[in-house]
């Protein structure tokens, strides 16, 4: 007797599609990621965290200027402008908590010099840095 195939069983396999989508988007943002980095590097600060994640969420970069802690969100999309969109209140609160949250590590705390950047990626790869673009949210 021939067996029926539960369809309920495939509710959790991704279809290719969407998974090579996922895999592209991951591998997009890793770049975009390397890309601040770099220009980062080159400015003279010292990577400390890639993809730090506490309790309130993740921070793309923590670099260090010195004594003040740099904490970065990295945004790419198709322009400039629409990379700066994408970066919602809601997103700029969790990373100020996680921001908070890593502060605890440190050896000065919450006393520690702090500057929350954007760094913007566009479909051409070009990287801008906006320091402070949400310090003072």
């Amino acid at each position: 007797m021939p067996q029926l195939l539960d369809l309920s069983d495939l509710a959790h396999v991704p279809a290719p599609a969407r998974r090579d989508r996922g895999k592209r988007a991951y591998n997009s943002g890793l770049a975009a990621e390397d890309r601040a980095v770099a220009l980062y590097i080159a400015a003279g600060l010292r990577l400390l965290e890639t993809r730090w994640r506490g309790k309130s969420g993740e921070i793309d970069l923590i670099l260090a200027d010195g004594e003040e802690i740099v904490f970065v969100e990295v945004k790419q999309a198709r322009t400039h402008d629409a990379a700066i969109a994408s970066l919602r209140p809601a997103q700029m609160r969790r990373i100020h908590l996680a921001g908070s949250e890593y502060l605890g590590h440190c050896p000065k705390g919450q006393l520690t010099d702090v500057r929350f950047d954007l760094a913007v990626v566009d479909g051409a790869g070009r990287c801008d840095i906006m320091q402070g673009a949400f310090s003072h949210f």
